[in-house]
């Protein structure tokens, strides 16, 4: 019998492991030194190594070299980090000014995996601009060209500033 004052114990099969360290992060400032403001506040991308290869309005490329600690339970790249990936690329195309433009929603369609030590590369392009709303497209290729995956996102520009910009 369970004393009332105190959960019960799960059974082993289900308590969770010791967690382990996270690997250290990288300084976004640092990191994206020389690049704009609003990725070096951006601790996500830092942490996850991406490098911008293109940063133009309305174009974006980004790429991420994959490490051991971004696979799934079957050893092939988290989908999350994928779409973490072409995620970052879309809002460095859709944030062309001091305005804060987010996403309104995205779509990804997984075509292929990738494994540790791949280099996946998102391209994002704006299709579209209508007043405060924005249509992309990100195709996500491994190091040969291959397509890893294809995201549609839907960007919205708000009415804020970013962090730091001072209110003219």
């Amino acid at each position: 019998m369970t004393d009332a004052a105190s959960p019960p114990t799960p059974p082993a099969a289900l308590t969770p492991p010791t967690p382990v360290a996270a690997p250290a992060a990288a300084d976004p400032a640092t990191w994206f030194a020389g690049q704009r403001p609003m990725l070096q506040r951006d601790h996500a991308s830092a942490a996850l190594g991406m490098i911008v290869e293109k940063d133009e309005p309305g174009e974006a490329v980004v790429s991420m070299r994959v490490r051991a600690d971004m696979l799934n339970g079957f050893a092939i790249t988290h989908g999350g980090l994928v779409f973490a990936l072409a995620d970052t690329a879309f809002a460095i195309a859709c944030n062309e000014d001091d305005g804060v433009t987010v996403a309104a929603g995205a779509d990804i369609a997984f075509l292929g995996s990738t494994r540790a030590g791949q280099t996946l590369t998102a391209h994002a392009r704006r299709r579209a601009l209508a007043g405060r709303a924005g249509l992309y497209d990100v195709t996500v290729t491994d190091e040969s060209g291959t397509v890893v995956a294809e995201v549609r996102g839907r960007s919205l520009t708000t009415r804020r500033t970013a962090p730091g910009v001072a209110d003219g």
